[in-house]
């Protein structure tokens, strides 16, 4: 189900939000996952439904960050939560079977404590990222390796990634990479997700 490259929205990037998951889409990305701490729950839902339109005819997934009434309003394919959005297993309970759930993990000690209905984790950060400022200690590709090690679900590694990074990824034992920044940020999104695929594909 996991796949090699997962690409997150930013709305602040130069691209629309909408823009950004399409380019991904097209290049390649296993799933895109919109994420905007700031936009409406209205907002949020009438975009998810046009972007579930485009998307599932190319076989990507669409994942809601943290906000789970709009997963469950808009029909998306899943939803990510991080430490602090809630139970898994509430949010596992109302999205229902057949949906996605991703949970962020930030030490290995966390893997301990993965609730049963959780499909994979977003490891990391691997490196400091500007995109998410209040984000933990990097852990690096040790602590990237320890991580998947002890996850019983598969890992997706995320923080400061890019191309170069698909051969350590995958020697850590994670599933995939997450990048923000490395797709929606450069001057042409879809060809720099393709790189990415491609990369994993060779590593």
């Amino acid at each position: 189900m996991i796949g090699a490259v997962y690409v997150i929205t930013d709305p602040d990037a130069p691209y629309a939000v909408a823009d950004q998951a399409r380019a991904a889409a097209r290049g390649g990305a296993w799933a895109v996952q919109l994420r905007d701490k700031t936009a409406s729950d209205a907002d949020l839902v009438a975009l998810a439904r046009i972007l579930m339109a485009e998307l599932a005819p190319l076989g990507v997934k669409l994942i809601v960050n943290d906000r789970l009434e709009v997963a469950l309003a808009s029909g998306a394919d899943g939803l990510h939560i991080g430490q602090g959005d809630g139970d898994p297993g509430a949010a596992r309970a109302r999205l229902g079977a057949g949906k996605i759930l991703g949970l962020s993990v930030e030490t290995a000690e966390q893997c301990a404590a993965i609730p049963s209905g959780v499909d994979y984790i977003g490891a990391g950060p691997i490196r400091a990222t500007a995109t998410k400022p209040d984000h933990a200690a990097p852990i690096g590709f040790d602590g990237l390796a320890r991580i998947a090690a002890r996850s019983r679900v598969p890992a997706v590694a995320i923080g400061g990634l890019g191309l170069g990074d698909a051969q350590p990824v995958r020697r850590a034992g994670a599933a995939g990479l997450a990048v923000v920044s490395a797709v929606v940020r450069v001057p042409d999104p879809e060809v720099a997700t393709r790189a990415l695929v491609q990369e994993w594909r060779q590593a």
